[in-house]
Protein backbone atom coordinates (compact mmCIF):
# COMPACT_ATOMS: atom_id res chain seq x y z
CA UNK A 1 0.00 0.00 0.00
CA UNK A 2 1.20 3.96 -0.62
CA UNK A 3 2.31 5.72 1.90
CA UNK A 4 0.23 8.10 3.41
CA UNK A 5 1.56 11.43 3.02
CA UNK A 6 1.23 13.97 6.58
CA UNK A 7 2.42 17.76 7.60
CA UNK A 8 5.80 18.49 6.15
CA UNK A 9 6.36 20.46 9.40
CA UNK A 10 4.96 20.61 13.31
CA UNK A 11 4.64 24.42 12.19
CA UNK A 12 2.38 23.42 9.34
CA UNK A 13 -0.01 21.23 11.20
CA UNK A 14 0.03 23.64 14.20
CA UNK A 15 -1.43 26.07 11.10
CA UNK A 16 -3.88 23.64 9.93
CA UNK A 17 -5.14 22.99 13.00
CA UNK A 18 -5.49 26.55 14.24
CA UNK A 19 -6.86 27.80 10.81
CA UNK A 20 -9.48 24.56 11.23
CA UNK A 21 -10.63 26.14 14.62
CA UNK A 22 -10.15 29.84 13.67
CA UNK A 23 -12.62 30.10 11.00
CA UNK A 24 -16.28 31.96 11.08
CA UNK A 25 -16.84 30.24 14.23
CA UNK A 26 -14.73 32.93 15.65
CA UNK A 27 -14.87 35.86 13.23
CA UNK A 28 -18.40 35.94 12.82
CA UNK A 29 -19.40 33.30 15.63
CA UNK A 30 -17.86 34.41 18.82
CA UNK A 31 -18.89 38.27 18.66
CA UNK A 32 -22.14 37.82 18.35
CA UNK A 33 -23.16 34.57 20.28
CA UNK A 34 -20.66 36.83 22.76
CA UNK A 35 -23.29 39.39 22.53
CA UNK A 36 -26.46 37.24 22.82
CA UNK A 37 -24.79 35.28 25.62
CA UNK A 38 -24.07 38.33 27.71
CA UNK A 39 -20.87 39.29 27.01
CA UNK A 40 -18.55 38.32 30.00
CA UNK A 41 -21.22 36.10 31.62
CA UNK A 42 -20.77 33.88 28.11
CA UNK A 43 -17.01 34.34 28.12
CA UNK A 44 -16.33 33.02 31.46
CA UNK A 45 -18.96 29.79 30.77
CA UNK A 46 -16.84 29.71 27.40
CA UNK A 47 -13.39 29.47 29.04
CA UNK A 48 -14.55 26.60 31.87
CA UNK A 49 -16.23 24.88 28.64
CA UNK A 50 -12.76 24.67 26.72
CA UNK A 51 -10.40 23.87 29.46
CA UNK A 52 -12.81 20.63 30.78
CA UNK A 53 -14.20 19.53 27.57
CA UNK A 54 -12.31 21.14 24.61
CA UNK A 55 -9.48 20.45 25.04
CA UNK A 56 -10.00 16.88 26.24
CA UNK A 57 -11.80 16.28 23.21
CA UNK A 58 -9.88 17.64 20.94
CA UNK A 59 -6.61 15.52 22.55
CA UNK A 60 -8.87 12.58 22.39
CA UNK A 61 -9.15 12.98 18.20
CA UNK A 62 -5.53 13.91 17.62
CA UNK A 63 -4.55 10.46 19.21
CA UNK A 64 -7.28 8.50 18.04
CA UNK A 65 -6.09 9.87 14.60
CA UNK A 66 -2.42 9.48 14.93
CA UNK A 67 -2.61 5.78 16.88
CA UNK A 68 -4.54 4.71 14.22
CA UNK A 69 -2.98 6.34 11.04
CA UNK A 70 -6.60 6.48 9.07
CA UNK A 71 -9.04 9.05 8.47
CA UNK A 72 -12.52 9.35 11.62
CA UNK A 73 -14.36 6.65 9.64
CA UNK A 74 -11.78 4.12 10.19
CA UNK A 75 -10.19 5.02 13.26
CA UNK A 76 -13.60 4.36 15.32
CA UNK A 77 -13.62 1.02 13.91
CA UNK A 78 -9.74 0.40 14.64
CA UNK A 79 -10.07 1.39 18.15
CA UNK A 80 -13.69 -0.20 19.18
CA UNK A 81 -15.93 -2.36 17.25
CA UNK A 82 -19.07 -1.14 19.25
CA UNK A 83 -18.26 2.70 18.79
CA UNK A 84 -17.35 2.01 15.45
CA UNK A 85 -20.58 2.99 13.83
CA UNK A 86 -19.65 7.04 15.73
CA UNK A 87 -17.14 7.17 13.10
CA UNK A 88 -19.46 7.68 10.14
CA UNK A 89 -21.21 10.52 12.23
CA UNK A 90 -17.62 12.74 11.46
CA UNK A 91 -18.04 13.02 7.28
CA UNK A 92 -21.76 13.95 7.96
CA UNK A 93 -21.43 16.36 10.32
CA UNK A 94 -18.63 18.17 8.16
CA UNK A 95 -20.65 17.93 4.47
CA UNK A 96 -23.64 19.61 6.10
CA UNK A 97 -21.12 22.33 8.01
CA UNK A 98 -19.21 22.77 4.58
CA UNK A 99 -22.42 23.93 3.20
CA UNK A 100 -24.20 26.21 4.90
CA UNK A 101 -19.88 27.51 5.90
CA UNK A 102 -19.84 28.40 1.97
CA UNK A 103 -22.90 30.57 1.48
CA UNK A 104 -21.60 32.65 4.24
CA UNK A 105 -18.32 32.35 2.71
CA UNK A 106 -20.06 33.32 -0.81
CA UNK A 107 -21.17 36.33 1.03
CA UNK A 108 -18.18 37.49 2.51
CA UNK A 109 -16.64 37.53 -1.11
CA UNK A 110 -19.67 39.41 -2.00
CA UNK A 111 -19.01 41.94 0.49
CA UNK A 112 -15.31 42.16 -0.55
CA UNK A 113 -16.19 42.91 -4.11
CA UNK A 114 -18.48 45.32 -2.55
CA UNK A 115 -15.93 46.95 -0.90
CA UNK A 116 -13.66 47.46 -3.86
CA UNK A 117 -16.52 49.16 -5.71
CA UNK A 118 -17.35 51.50 -2.87
CA UNK A 119 -13.93 52.50 -2.55
CA UNK A 120 -12.88 53.14 -6.66
CA UNK A 121 -16.87 54.13 -7.17
CA UNK A 122 -18.15 51.33 -9.84
CA UNK A 123 -21.96 50.64 -9.86
CA UNK A 124 -21.62 47.59 -7.90
CA UNK A 125 -20.72 49.55 -4.86
CA UNK A 126 -22.92 50.62 -2.14
CA UNK A 127 -23.95 53.50 -3.96
CA UNK A 128 -24.80 55.29 -0.53
CA UNK A 129 -27.20 52.78 0.35
CA UNK A 130 -27.82 51.51 4.02
CA UNK A 131 -25.74 48.47 5.37
CA UNK A 132 -29.71 46.99 5.94
CA UNK A 133 -30.51 47.69 2.11
CA UNK A 134 -27.33 46.40 0.66
CA UNK A 135 -27.69 43.04 3.14
CA UNK A 136 -31.64 43.02 2.13
CA UNK A 137 -30.78 42.98 -1.45
CA UNK A 138 -27.83 40.68 -0.95
CA UNK A 139 -29.97 37.86 0.13
CA UNK A 140 -33.29 38.18 -1.83
CA UNK A 141 -30.83 37.73 -4.88
CA UNK A 142 -30.40 34.15 -4.64
CA UNK A 143 -29.12 33.59 -7.91
CA UNK A 144 -26.06 35.99 -7.15
CA UNK A 145 -25.88 34.35 -3.81
CA UNK A 146 -25.36 31.12 -5.56
CA UNK A 147 -22.19 32.25 -8.15
CA UNK A 148 -20.91 33.34 -5.04
CA UNK A 149 -20.90 30.25 -2.53
CA UNK A 150 -19.75 27.96 -5.54
CA UNK A 151 -16.64 30.62 -5.77
CA UNK A 152 -15.80 30.29 -2.11
CA UNK A 153 -16.73 26.28 -2.61
CA UNK A 154 -14.56 26.39 -5.80
CA UNK A 155 -11.55 27.57 -4.23
CA UNK A 156 -11.90 25.55 -1.37
CA UNK A 157 -11.54 22.53 -3.60
CA UNK A 158 -8.52 23.62 -5.47
CA UNK A 159 -6.91 24.11 -2.50
CA UNK A 160 -7.78 20.52 -0.95
CA UNK A 161 -7.20 18.40 -4.34
CA UNK A 162 -3.41 20.08 -3.90
CA UNK A 163 -2.99 17.54 -1.42
CA UNK A 164 -2.29 18.04 2.26
CA UNK A 165 1.09 19.30 2.10
CA UNK A 166 0.63 21.22 -1.20
CA UNK A 167 -2.77 22.39 -0.55
CA UNK A 168 -3.67 22.69 2.94
CA UNK A 169 -0.42 23.33 4.44
CA UNK A 170 1.04 26.23 2.52
CA UNK A 171 -2.02 27.74 2.64
CA UNK A 172 -2.59 27.98 6.17
CA UNK A 173 0.91 28.46 6.85
CA UNK A 174 1.07 31.98 4.89
CA UNK A 175 -2.92 32.12 5.68
CA UNK A 176 -2.88 32.41 9.35
CA UNK A 177 -0.23 34.95 9.97
CA UNK A 178 -1.82 37.33 7.78
CA UNK A 179 -5.01 36.98 9.07
CA UNK A 180 -3.71 37.88 12.46
CA UNK A 181 -1.52 40.62 10.89
CA UNK A 182 -4.92 41.76 9.14
CA UNK A 183 -7.13 40.97 12.41
CA UNK A 184 -4.53 43.76 14.73
CA UNK A 185 -5.80 46.65 11.92
CA UNK A 186 -9.12 45.95 12.28
CA UNK A 187 -9.02 46.13 15.80
CA UNK A 188 -6.82 49.24 16.35
CA UNK A 189 -9.65 50.87 14.15
CA UNK A 190 -12.55 49.44 16.03
CA UNK A 191 -11.36 50.34 19.01
CA UNK A 192 -10.24 54.04 18.48
CA UNK A 193 -13.60 54.82 17.27
CA UNK A 194 -16.15 57.16 19.78
CA UNK A 195 -18.16 54.76 22.07
CA UNK A 196 -15.99 52.16 21.29
CA UNK A 197 -15.24 51.66 25.37
CA UNK A 198 -19.14 50.15 26.14
CA UNK A 199 -18.18 47.60 23.51
CA UNK A 200 -15.09 46.77 25.74
CA UNK A 201 -16.60 46.91 28.85
CA UNK A 202 -19.39 44.25 27.57
CA UNK A 203 -16.84 41.92 27.03
CA UNK A 204 -14.53 41.98 29.95
CA UNK A 205 -16.08 44.01 33.02
CA UNK A 206 -17.89 41.05 35.29
CA UNK A 207 -21.82 40.76 34.98
CA UNK A 208 -23.10 37.74 36.09
CA UNK A 209 -26.69 39.07 35.76
CA UNK A 210 -27.58 36.80 32.27
CA UNK A 211 -26.06 33.90 34.54
CA UNK A 212 -28.86 34.32 37.57
CA UNK A 213 -31.14 35.42 34.53
CA UNK A 214 -30.84 32.18 31.67
CA UNK A 215 -28.06 30.06 32.80
CA UNK A 216 -29.11 27.24 30.78
CA UNK A 217 -29.10 29.98 27.65
CA UNK A 218 -25.63 30.85 28.03
CA UNK A 219 -24.10 27.26 28.54
CA UNK A 220 -26.10 26.08 25.57
CA UNK A 221 -25.14 29.15 23.94
CA UNK A 222 -20.91 29.14 24.64
CA UNK A 223 -21.35 24.85 24.56
CA UNK A 224 -22.38 25.04 20.84
CA UNK A 225 -20.12 27.77 19.68
CA UNK A 226 -17.17 25.79 21.71
CA UNK A 227 -18.26 22.68 19.25
CA UNK A 228 -18.25 24.23 15.94
CA UNK A 229 -15.18 26.97 16.74
CA UNK A 230 -12.71 24.30 18.00
CA UNK A 231 -14.10 21.97 14.91
CA UNK A 232 -14.42 19.19 17.50
CA UNK A 233 -16.68 15.55 16.75
CA UNK A 234 -16.70 16.55 12.60
CA UNK A 235 -13.62 14.61 12.38
CA UNK A 236 -11.34 17.21 11.50
CA UNK A 237 -8.57 16.46 14.19
CA UNK A 238 -8.57 12.99 13.67
CA UNK A 239 -8.04 13.36 10.49
CA UNK A 240 -5.22 16.26 10.58
CA UNK A 241 -3.97 13.88 14.01
CA UNK A 242 -3.74 10.74 11.76
CA UNK A 243 -0.86 13.02 9.21
CA UNK A 244 1.42 13.97 12.50
CA UNK A 245 4.67 12.54 13.06
CA UNK A 246 4.94 10.23 16.41
CA UNK A 247 7.52 12.91 18.20
CA UNK A 248 4.93 15.51 18.49
CA UNK A 249 3.50 16.26 21.59
CA UNK A 250 0.09 16.20 20.78
CA UNK A 251 -1.44 17.56 24.65
CA UNK A 252 0.56 21.15 24.47
CA UNK A 253 -0.53 20.82 20.45
CA UNK A 254 -3.87 20.42 22.16
CA UNK A 255 -3.80 23.04 24.25
CA UNK A 256 -2.19 25.51 22.00
CA UNK A 257 -4.63 24.71 19.23
CA UNK A 258 -7.61 25.65 22.12
CA UNK A 259 -5.45 28.49 23.30
CA UNK A 260 -5.21 30.06 19.81
CA UNK A 261 -8.83 29.55 19.59
CA UNK A 262 -9.52 31.11 22.30
CA UNK A 263 -7.65 34.01 21.73
CA UNK A 264 -8.29 35.06 18.58
CA UNK A 265 -12.35 34.97 19.19
CA UNK A 266 -11.46 37.12 22.04
CA UNK A 267 -9.30 39.38 19.31
CA UNK A 268 -12.41 38.99 16.53
CA UNK A 269 -14.48 40.15 19.48
CA UNK A 270 -12.94 43.32 19.88
CA UNK A 271 -12.54 44.05 16.60
CA UNK A 272 -16.37 43.74 15.95
CA UNK A 273 -18.13 44.51 19.44
CA UNK A 274 -16.81 47.91 20.31
CA UNK A 275 -17.50 49.20 16.45
CA UNK A 276 -21.12 47.79 17.24
CA UNK A 277 -21.66 49.60 20.16
CA UNK A 278 -19.60 52.97 18.97
CA UNK A 279 -22.51 52.62 16.01
CA UNK A 280 -24.82 52.78 18.82
CA UNK A 281 -26.18 49.70 17.55
CA UNK A 282 -25.36 47.15 20.56
CA UNK A 283 -29.10 45.22 19.83
CA UNK A 284 -27.15 43.90 16.75
CA UNK A 285 -24.58 42.24 19.10
CA UNK A 286 -27.16 39.37 19.77
CA UNK A 287 -27.87 38.79 15.94
CA UNK A 288 -25.87 36.72 13.47
CA UNK A 289 -25.40 38.12 9.96
CA UNK A 290 -26.37 41.03 10.41
CA UNK A 291 -23.65 41.80 12.70
CA UNK A 292 -21.21 40.92 10.35
CA UNK A 293 -23.19 42.28 6.84
CA UNK A 294 -24.67 45.36 8.58
CA UNK A 295 -23.38 46.91 11.33
CA UNK A 296 -19.78 46.65 10.55
CA UNK A 297 -20.04 47.64 6.72
CA UNK A 298 -22.18 50.77 8.02
CA UNK A 299 -19.29 51.20 10.16
CA UNK A 300 -17.07 51.28 7.12
CA UNK A 301 -19.09 53.11 4.92
CA UNK A 302 -19.33 55.92 8.04
CA UNK A 303 -15.48 56.36 7.79
CA UNK A 304 -15.32 57.59 4.17
CA UNK A 305 -12.94 56.02 1.32
CA UNK A 306 -10.72 55.02 4.30
CA UNK A 307 -13.30 52.54 5.69
CA UNK A 308 -13.36 50.74 2.91
CA UNK A 309 -9.77 49.93 3.01
CA UNK A 310 -10.65 48.59 6.13
CA UNK A 311 -13.67 46.95 4.81
CA UNK A 312 -11.58 45.34 2.10
CA UNK A 313 -9.28 44.09 4.57
CA UNK A 314 -11.66 42.80 7.40
CA UNK A 315 -13.57 40.85 4.31
CA UNK A 316 -10.66 39.79 2.99
CA UNK A 317 -9.76 38.37 6.63
CA UNK A 318 -12.94 36.80 6.85
CA UNK A 319 -12.37 35.11 3.64
CA UNK A 320 -9.21 33.77 4.89
CA UNK A 321 -10.63 32.59 8.02
CA UNK A 322 -13.06 30.82 6.22
CA UNK A 323 -11.07 29.32 3.76
CA UNK A 324 -8.62 27.36 6.59
CA UNK A 325 -11.95 25.73 8.07
CA UNK A 326 -13.68 25.30 4.94
CA UNK A 327 -10.69 23.01 3.48
CA UNK A 328 -10.31 21.15 6.70
CA UNK A 329 -14.42 20.12 6.86
CA UNK A 330 -13.94 18.40 2.76
CA UNK A 331 -10.54 17.27 3.97
CA UNK A 332 -12.69 14.49 6.40
CA UNK A 333 -14.69 13.16 3.68
CA UNK A 334 -11.62 13.55 1.44
CA UNK A 335 -9.54 11.37 3.49
CA UNK A 336 -12.00 8.62 3.41
CA UNK A 337 -12.23 8.33 0.02
CA UNK A 338 -8.32 8.18 -0.36
CA UNK A 339 -7.71 5.88 2.22
CA UNK A 340 -10.08 3.74 0.53
CA UNK A 341 -8.55 3.87 -2.32
CA UNK A 342 -5.11 3.16 -0.80
CA UNK A 343 -6.67 0.25 0.77
CA UNK A 344 -7.63 -1.09 -2.87
CA UNK A 345 -3.65 -0.71 -4.06
CA UNK A 346 -4.67 2.18 -6.18
CA UNK A 347 -1.33 4.12 -6.39
CA UNK A 348 -2.35 7.17 -8.18
CA UNK A 349 -3.49 9.11 -5.60
CA UNK A 350 -6.58 10.63 -7.40
CA UNK A 351 -7.86 13.24 -4.97
CA UNK A 352 -9.42 15.18 -7.46
CA UNK A 353 -12.34 12.62 -8.41
CA UNK A 354 -12.84 12.63 -4.37
CA UNK A 355 -12.77 16.15 -4.53
CA UNK A 356 -15.08 16.72 -7.41
CA UNK A 357 -18.10 14.61 -6.38
CA UNK A 358 -17.75 15.58 -2.30
CA UNK A 359 -17.95 19.04 -3.57
CA UNK A 360 -20.92 18.55 -6.24
CA UNK A 361 -22.75 16.75 -3.26
CA UNK A 362 -21.84 19.69 -0.42
CA UNK A 363 -22.63 22.23 -3.44
CA UNK A 364 -25.93 21.34 -3.84
CA UNK A 365 -26.85 21.79 -0.34
CA UNK A 366 -25.10 25.34 -0.08
CA UNK A 367 -27.29 26.29 -3.62
CA UNK A 368 -30.47 25.65 -1.48
CA UNK A 369 -28.81 27.71 1.33
CA UNK A 370 -27.79 30.43 -1.03
CA UNK A 371 -30.73 30.65 -2.69
CA UNK A 372 -33.02 30.74 0.43
CA UNK A 373 -31.82 34.04 0.92
CA UNK A 374 -31.73 33.33 5.22
CA UNK A 375 -35.53 32.11 4.83
CA UNK A 376 -36.67 35.60 2.72
CA UNK A 377 -37.22 33.65 -0.78
CA UNK A 378 -39.12 31.12 0.14
CA UNK A 379 -37.37 27.89 -0.22
CA UNK A 380 -37.41 26.60 3.08
CA UNK A 381 -41.32 27.26 3.18
CA UNK A 382 -42.52 23.53 1.83
CA UNK A 383 -41.04 22.74 5.81
CA UNK A 384 -42.47 24.82 7.80
CA UNK A 385 -46.44 23.12 6.62
CA UNK A 386 -44.89 19.97 8.55
CA UNK A 387 -45.91 22.08 11.96
CA UNK A 388 -48.67 23.82 10.52
CA UNK A 389 -51.16 24.33 13.81
CA UNK A 390 -48.42 24.17 16.08
CA UNK A 391 -48.27 25.97 19.05
CA UNK A 392 -44.75 26.90 18.55
CA UNK A 393 -42.55 26.17 15.36
CA UNK A 394 -39.25 25.28 16.21
CA UNK A 395 -36.34 27.62 15.50
CA UNK A 396 -34.89 25.89 12.74
CA UNK A 397 -37.51 26.34 10.86
CA UNK A 398 -36.91 29.85 10.17
CA UNK A 399 -34.17 28.64 7.01
CA UNK A 400 -32.14 26.15 5.62
CA UNK A 401 -28.91 27.83 7.25
CA UNK A 402 -30.52 27.20 10.50
CA UNK A 403 -31.82 23.66 9.79
CA UNK A 404 -27.96 23.08 8.92
CA UNK A 405 -26.79 24.83 11.68
CA UNK A 406 -28.99 23.05 14.37
CA UNK A 407 -28.07 19.57 12.63
CA UNK A 408 -24.44 19.93 12.53
CA UNK A 409 -23.50 21.87 15.66
CA UNK A 410 -26.95 21.55 18.03
CA UNK A 411 -27.15 17.93 17.30
CA UNK A 412 -24.22 15.40 15.58
CA UNK A 413 -21.68 17.40 17.37
CA UNK A 414 -22.24 17.43 20.65
CA UNK A 415 -23.53 13.61 20.16
CA UNK A 416 -20.50 12.68 18.62
CA UNK A 417 -18.33 14.16 21.53
CA UNK A 418 -20.29 12.62 24.11
CA UNK A 419 -20.00 9.37 22.49
CA UNK A 420 -16.12 9.84 22.53
CA UNK A 421 -15.87 10.81 25.90
CA UNK A 422 -17.59 7.77 26.85
CA UNK A 423 -15.44 5.62 24.54
CA UNK A 424 -12.22 6.74 25.73
CA UNK A 425 -13.32 6.71 29.08
CA UNK A 426 -15.00 3.89 29.87
CA UNK A 427 -14.28 1.31 26.62
CA UNK A 428 -10.50 1.59 25.14
CA UNK A 429 -9.91 3.54 28.68
CA UNK A 430 -7.75 6.89 29.17
CA UNK A 431 -4.71 4.57 29.15
CA UNK A 432 -4.92 4.33 25.91
CA UNK A 433 -4.86 7.80 24.59
CA UNK A 434 -1.78 8.33 27.53
CA UNK A 435 0.09 5.55 25.90
CA UNK A 436 -0.02 7.54 22.55
CA UNK A 437 1.01 10.82 24.27
CA UNK A 438 3.81 9.28 25.86
CA UNK A 439 5.46 8.16 22.30
CA UNK A 440 8.90 9.25 21.71
CA UNK A 441 9.49 9.99 25.39
CA UNK A 442 7.05 12.68 25.48
CA UNK A 443 5.44 13.52 29.23
CA UNK A 444 1.69 13.46 30.12
CA UNK A 445 1.89 16.18 33.16
CA UNK A 446 -1.82 16.59 33.28
CA UNK A 447 -3.06 13.28 32.77
CA UNK A 448 -4.88 12.80 36.22
CA UNK A 449 -6.95 16.05 35.37
CA UNK A 450 -7.27 14.30 31.52
CA UNK A 451 -8.73 11.51 32.97
CA UNK A 452 -11.04 12.90 35.67
CA UNK A 453 -12.82 15.11 32.76
CA UNK A 454 -12.92 12.65 29.97
CA UNK A 455 -14.31 10.11 32.04
CA UNK A 456 -16.94 12.20 34.42
CA UNK A 457 -17.03 16.35 33.92
CA UNK A 458 -16.95 16.54 29.86
CA UNK A 459 -19.86 13.68 29.53
CA UNK A 460 -22.08 15.21 31.96
CA UNK A 461 -21.03 19.13 30.95
CA UNK A 462 -21.50 17.96 27.16
CA UNK A 463 -24.62 15.57 27.76
CA UNK A 464 -26.44 19.10 29.36
CA UNK A 465 -25.23 21.00 26.14
CA UNK A 466 -26.69 18.54 24.27
CA UNK A 467 -29.82 18.60 26.62
CA UNK A 468 -30.30 22.22 26.00
CA UNK A 469 -29.96 22.04 22.60
CA UNK A 470 -32.30 19.91 21.54
CA UNK A 471 -34.85 21.61 24.48
CA UNK A 472 -33.55 25.18 22.40
CA UNK A 473 -34.68 23.39 18.62
CA UNK A 474 -38.03 21.28 19.91
CA UNK A 475 -39.14 23.04 22.55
Amino acid sequence: MEERKGFRSYFGFLMAAVGSAVGLGNIWGFPFKMGKGGGFAFLLIYLVLAAVCGAVVMLGELALGRKTGQNAVTAYRAVSSRFGWVGALAPVTAMLILSFYSALGGYCIRYLVLNVGCLFGTEWGANGLSGATVFAEATADGGMAVVYGMIFMALTAVIVALGVRGGIERFCSVGMPLLMAMLAVIILRACTLPGAAAGLRFMFVPDFTPLREDFMGVLRTAGGQMFFSLSLAAGVMITYGSYTEKKQHLARSAVTIVLCDTAVGLLAGMAVLPAAFALGAPESAMQGPALLFITLQDVFSGMGQMGFVFGIIFYGLVILAALASSVSMLEVPVAYWTDRQRQKGDKKRRRWPAVLCLTVLSGALCAITCADGLGGNGVWVPFQRFFAGAEKIPAFCDCWLDFLDMLSEGLLMPLGALLTCVMIGWVIKPETIRAEVEQEDNRFKTYRFYRICVRYIAPAVIALILWGQIRAFFG
